[in-house]
Formats: C-alpha cells, structure tokens, sequence
C-alpha cells in the first residue's frame, strides 16, 4: 500500500474542497458572529475536516468495490485494479474517520465534532451504503454531507458560545452546497451516464434520460441563484461583496445549464460540469471576503 493509493482512496480533490468550505466558513463565523479567530483553531478544522474527508472517501471506495470495475471512469481504482486489498482500505476508512471524530472532540468543541461526525455518517451510510444503489434521489439528499463541512466550520468558531447551537446564517451558508450538489452532480452523471447504467446505479440520466435531467438541472439552479442571493438580505446576513459574486457566478452556471436544455449531450454536460464544480470554492471564498470587508446594502 503506497503513498500514491491512499492519496488516492482519499480523494484529495473532495478533501481541498470540504477544507476550504470549513475554513473559510469559520472565518466568516469568526468576524460575523465572534469571537474573534484562533489559529490554533483553524488548524484544528483543516486536520478534523481532512480527515473525516479521506476517511468517509476511503469508505466510500470500499463499499463500491463491486461495481467499481464495472465503470470505466472508477475501473482503475485502488481496489479494482488490485493495487490495495479491500480490507487495508476498509481499516484505513474506519481507522481515519474515528480520528477525525476524537481528534474535533478533543480540540474543537462539540458542535462541531456533531457535525463532522454527521458529515461522515451523511457520506457513507446515508447516500453510499442506502441512497446510491436504490434510490434516484441518492445525490439531492446525501449533499447535505457537504453541508456538513461548512458547518463544522462555521461552529468551530461560534460553537464555545451558549447556547453552543448553529446561528440560522450559519446553516443556510452551509446548506448553499446541499443546493448546489444536484446541478453539480447531474451533469457529471450526464457525462458518464453510460456507466451508471451498466452499473445499474439509478442516477437520473439513467432513470429519465438526458434531455429530461438537463431540464431538472437547470431547475435546481434557477432555485440555487435566488437562495444564494437572499442570503445577503436576511438579518444579520452576508453583504454586497459577497451578493455581486454570487450573483456573477450563479448567473453563468444559469445561462450554462440554460444551454444544456438545448444540447443534452454528454460533451456539453461536460462544459457545463466545469463550470458548475469551481462554483463552491468561488462562492465561499466569496463568504470569506464578504465577512472581510463587510459591507451590507
């Protein structure tokens, strides 16, 4: 077992994103809510959220054994490919999400080790081992696993202060990737709609094909743009910094998966995957500069 297949059962790209959800989600709780940031504290979510991250992943890997060779997109994989046993990766899965989970409650607070330990708990029983396989809702609601990174965030900054809950701000700037994660998801699965279906994994291309998804993702982004935007409207919200990129970048993936409704094919769901996945980072750190410089309307 090298360095190289547990980075890659790890999925370091999903791990950089959930960090820079939770980091940038405790700085803004840390200048909007208070008190003010320790670094101490942000180095503690940056080790918490990476490992729950890599571990809840290496799970996910190992669950999907079966059908992972079967995908050409996943047939290379650790396991498939015969490169790692399952049952190293299954140690290491459980071994690096119960670390993450001891490692938050004993450096950051409870509210926040909840919601690191939902996170985990969201990605691997709730949408790999129930949703995934059985259901055509499986991404919509196991999204909220995302959602749970922004929240240990953000309650790692707010959550020493009684009554030691998630602020109604805080939940809605971490359900922002619980709305986001179908668009997101659904053009991918449109790109390799092939390999779910030989999978026979019920992502919705596959379940109502692909003209009919484009339509429900553009759906879904027509409600993400509005949402994000009255986050900058509710009281004690987010300001005009953070309103004019959401409102940039949310209208490009609009006019994007507008055009996907018009040509549902894999190659333009392709395009419009690329401009959805880099949306997430854009709009946190949106969040970020927001608190910063925080100027409300």
């Amino acid at each position: 077992m090298g360095l190289k297949e547990v980075l890659e059962i790890s999925k370091p790209r999903i791990v950089v994103l959930l960090v820079i959800t939770a980091v940038t989600s405790m700085y803004a709780a840390s200048k909007l809510v208070g008190p003010e940031l320790s670094l101490t504290g942000l180095f503690h979510i940056i080790i918490a959220g990476a490992l729950a991250s890599a571990g809840s992943s290496a799970l996910n890997h190992y669950y999907d054994k079966d059908i992972d060779p079967l995908m050409k997109r996943t047939s290379t994989r650790p396991i498939p490919s015969g490169r790692m046993k399952a049952s190293h990766v299954l140690i290491y899965g459980i071994a690096v999400s119960v670390a993450s989970v001891v490692y938050a409650a004993l450096t950051l607070n409870w509210t926040s080790t909840f919601f690191i330990g939902l996170g985990i708990f969201f990605y691997v029983i709730i949408y790999t081992v129930w949703l995934k396989r059985n259901n055509s809702s499986n991404i919509v609601i196991g999204g909220f696993a995302g959602s749970a990174a922004s929240m240990a965030g953000w309650t790692a900054a707010t959550g020493f202060v009684p009554p030691y809950g998630i602020d109604l701000l805080g939940f809605l700037v971490g359900f922002l990737v619980f709305v986001w994660t179908p668009s997101h998801f659904w053009c991918l699965a449109m790109k390799i709609r092939d390999d779910y279906a030989e999978a026979k994994v019920p992502m919705l291309p596959v379940l109502i094909g692909m003209h009919k998804t484009s339509k429900y993702i553009l759906v879904n982004t027509a409600i993400l743009l509005p949402y994000s935007l009255a986050l900058s409207f509710i009281p004690n919200g987010l300001g005009i910094v953070y309103f004019v990129i959401a409102a940039a970048s949310g209208g490009l993936m609009l006019v994007y998966h507008y055009k996907l409704t018009k040509n549902p094919t894999s190659d333009f769901a392709w395009k419009a995957y690329k401009v959805t996945a880099p949306y997430l980072t854009i709009i946190f750190v949106a969040i970020a500069l927001d608190a910063a410089f925080h100027f409300r309307f």
